[in-house]
């Protein structure tokens, strides 16, 4: 099942920020920056690839019920659901 790119586009707008917000955290673990800073940082990274999964799964679910294109069953789907949980 190919996903449909132009209604990802805001999922591929909230990834480019999160490799920027990656990037900024191996920054600050090269400049010694204080513990507590570091792990809000990388916490707000991580919601946003767990978002951008869920999105992409809630579209390819969508694309799925919606086509006649039975390449992923209901177990694949819940496969891929199941890890991101």
């Amino acid at each position: 099942m190919q996903l449909d790119t132009t209604e990802l586009k805001p999922v591929v707008n909230r990834l480019k920020r999160a490799q920027g917000q990656l990037a900024a955290v191996t920054r600050m673990l090269e400049e010694g920056r204080d513990c507590k800073d570091v792990v809000t940082q990388l916490s707000a990274v991580s919601k946003a690839l767990d978002k951008a999964g869920f999105a992409i799964i809630a579209s390819g679910l969508e694309q799925c019920l919606a086509s006649e294109d039975n390449s992923m069953d209901k177990k694949d789907l819940e496969k891929l659901f199941l890890s991101l949980a």
